[in-house]
């Protein structure tokens, strides 16, 4: 059995991998990689930047992680060798995530001609002028533009821009797969799409909750803050289905007190409801705490609306109907409700837990409905926190790599470029699959990350993907998404820098709206190219006679001046390189009870409880903590008892009712795939299971939430087949 319950996060194993990947680095390299004036390229918790490598708003230092120093491992690898590109594409696809990883840098540009099995070396005059050539030739409207949250403000404004002046509106980016639930939940509750806090509101909170994700595993970082909390006095509640080891227990590799001790305890309390069922225990809470009077009635009188259709919702809500729908007790919620009424300051921070569902948007919702409804949100050391995953993939969605523009952001524009962009709505990112899977998309640009890998039920990504008759991507290092889905089209597959190797300084964006510059300037391979020198290129040839000057592009300062002059709250980054003064943006945080709604209130919003699946066992797709995003860089996790990237977890109760043993080999199906998977006992309630992402989305319907067009990574209806019967 995998087991967990005696598993501390953190700890003296996590700083001897930590120190043993540093190793594979180099002492060298690795000191001038994480001492070096950049972001963080990891998670959008952000550190680094000009205050040091190793330093984040608050001065704190060392704020460094595990996952920092992996993702600085894989920037720091040697320029893959020539000879494995004469292997077949069908070799290279028998390798795992893990395997693609450790290949290296990707240090010369790629390509795949119609037909071909293999890829080609080429150099750059070549792979510049054969993008322009195929994408001059496409109809604009039948394109896509895809951005991860990896790349710089700079490279992501200059590739929109691109895109429209190209024809098309359809720029997405990875935040429609993780929280664009969150940016719409709290457009109609609070009027602002990220977090109403920032850093140091943690360090004046007296209760936090953790929603629906596992920082022990993906914000390592935010375990100090909980630590923090708990040390002075304060509650740390973790509302997650799976009983974390790390969210339990924690040595904080940063403190030598935690790590003396044995780790430090994280939540004071840790409730569990059944999967997809959250909105039944945020109502409870809620309902709980209007029965308690616990409520802020000033607050609500002065700061918020809709509270009458609020409350009597609630009160036609039976505790009955809610402990069945959530699986915890009335009793249990109450409990919670009281904590939370001793609260004087409370952040409520959350992740994909959350908005991984048919009900994200509702979801996000009823957690903004618990922070109005006691005043927390608009003061200071309290508020509203998604926990975002990649570094700048806030700061992507800032600057407009998104396919619908605010009309005041799009007039700005189109006046300071001389341009009218095209009328035509652009399509999300599942919308623009499914139209390459019916043969509508022609060619797509994409800019890191890995779209087929990321994208739910493999086979749908695999057709879509293979339907798109060209694809040029821009990456550091190869994944699986450069060798699946290519079918027999072109491929052009260019190497860029990472984050501190760029030619001039970018800028990035945290999840706490706070704005850092990079300084680039590291050399380590001779033939990689930024990603805004990329585009800069394709727009002179794509765009001869257009009034943008896109190559001028390649000096950054030009583009913060366009964005500052564009883009609301975003006016200091005009001279950020000359002041070297990091920022947060105007008008997000939220200290005072002002809110970007249109009547200047927080909105209570009424939400429905969603109709639970008929079926007796719902799988959520999760993390690993040794990996980030679609990269493994482990196959086992620590956390979770050394399981392997193909368990699934599954409650014990659960598995002797269906006669399957630990270790057992079964299969986990759905509506969508099937998949072999190793039966491995967790801290789970009845009814609910996990697997690891991405090879679960096998298993992942491509239904997406209709407010936000985020699949439903975190509720697939699955069943258990013991040699082809179900048990």
């Amino acid at each position: 059995m995998a087991d967990s319950s005696q598993i501390v996060g953190g700890g003296p194993k996590k700083v001897l991998y930590t120190l043993a990947t540093i190793g594979r680095m180099g002492v060298g390299k690795a000191a001038k990689a994480l001492t070096a004036k950049n972001a963080c390229k990891a998670c959008a918790y952000g550190m680094g930047g000009q205050r040091g490598g190793m330093t984040n708003e608050l001065d704190e230092f060392p704020s460094v992680c595990n996952k920092s120093v992996q993702a600085q491992s894989s920037d720091t690898q040697r320029a893959i060798p020539h000879e494995i590109f004469e292997h077949t594409i069908d070799d290279l696809a028998e390798l795992d995530g893990r395997e693609m990883e450790r290949l290296g840098r990707l240090g010369t540009p790629l390509f795949k001609a119609r037909g071909a099995d293999r890829f080609s070396p080429v150099d750059w005059d070549f792979a510049l002028a054969h993008a322009a050539t195929k994408l001059g030739a496409t109809d604009p409207q039948r394109s896509f533009f895809y951005s991860s949250g990896r790349s710089s403000n700079e490279a992501g404004f200059v590739f929109q821009l691109l895109a429209r002046a190209y024809g098309t509106n359809n720029v997405n980016n990875c935040s429609y797969y993780c929280h664009q639930a969150t940016s719409e939940g709290l457009a109609t509750t609070i009027g602002k799409g990220t977090s109403s806090v920032e850093l140091e509101d943690l360090t004046g909170a007296d209760l936090i909750f953790v929603i629906g994700a596992n920082p022990s595993s993906n914000h390592p970082r935010f375990i100090h803050m909980l630590k923090n909390c708990r040390e002075r006095g304060g509650q740390v509640i973790v509302i997650n289905p799976a009983k974390e080891p790390g969210l339990v227990k924690f040595a904080v590799p940063k403190s030598p007190r935690s790590m003396l001790k044995g780790g430090s305890e994280i939540a004071s309390d840790y409730v569990q409801p059944r999967i997809g069922s959250d909105i039944a225990l945020m109502k409870g809470i809620a309902k709980a705490v209007l029965e308690l009077g616990l409520e802020d009635s000033d607050f609500i009188a002065a700061h918020a609306s809709g509270f009458e259709a609020f409350a009597a919702d609630l009160a036609a809500l039976s505790w009955e109907t809610i402990s069945a729908a959530c699986g915890i007790s009335a009793k249990e919620i109450g409990h919670i409700a009281r904590q939370y009424g001793r609260a004087q300051n409370a952040v409520f921070a959350w992740g994909m837990g959350m908005t991984h569902h048919i009900h994200g948007v509702a979801n996000v919702e009823a957690i903004a409905n618990l922070a109005v409804l006691r005043g927390m949100v608009g003061k200071r050391f309290a508020g509203l926190l998604p926990l975002r995953g990649h570094s700048n993939v806030q700061g992507i969605g800032t600057i407009g790599v998104k396919p619908v523009l605010a009309k005041d952001v799009l007039e700005k524009m189109e006046a300071a470029f001389g341009v009218r962009f095209p009328e035509p709505k652009g399509m999300d990112t599942m919308a623009c699959l499914k139209a390459a899977e019916a043969g509508g998309i022609d060619s797509a640009v994409i800019m890191g990350g890995n779209l087929w890998g990321a994208t739910p039920d493999t086979g749908f990504a695999s057709r879509a993907m293979e339907a798109i008759g060209f694809k040029l991507f821009l990456t550091t290092t190869l994944n699986r998404g450069h060798v699946h889905g290519l079918g027999t089209g072109e491929v052009l597959v260019l190497p860029v820098t990472a984050r501190d190797e760029e030619w001039e300084p970018t800028t990035q964006e945290s999840m706490f709206n706070y704005v850092r510059l990079s300084d680039g300037g590291i050399v380590r391979l001779d033939n990689v190219r930024p990603e805004s020198w990329i585009l800069g290129e394709l727009g002179q040839r794509v765009l001869p006679g257009s009034p943008i000057n896109f190559k001028a592009f390649s000096a950054h300062s030009r583009v913060r001046e366009a964005i500052a002059a564009i883009v609301p709250g975003m006016e200091e980054l005009a001279d950020i390189d000359v002041a070297k003064t990091e920022f947060h943006i105007k008008h997000r945080v939220m200290h005072t009870p002002e809110f970007g709604t249109a009547d200047g209130k927080a909105h209570l919003v009424v939400t429905p409880l969603p109709a639970m699946p008929p079926t007796s066992l719902t799988l959520a797709t999760v993390r690993s903590e040794g990996q980030f995003n679609t990269i493994i860089y482990e196959d086992s996790d620590s956390y979770r008892g050394g399981a392997g990237r193909h368990a699934v977890f599954l409650n014990a109760e659960d598995m002797a009712g269906f006669g399957v043993r630990e270790g057992q080999e079964v299969t986990i199906a759905s509506d969508t795939g099937k998949m072999r998977a190793v039966a491995t006992a967790f801290d789970l309630p009845r009814g609910s299971a996990m697997a690891y992402y991405p090879e679960a989305n096998v298993l992942v319907g491509t239904a997406v939430d209709p407010r936000s067009k985020t699949p439903a990574f975190k509720s697939v209806s699955v069943r258990l087949e013991l040699d082809g019967a179900r048990p």
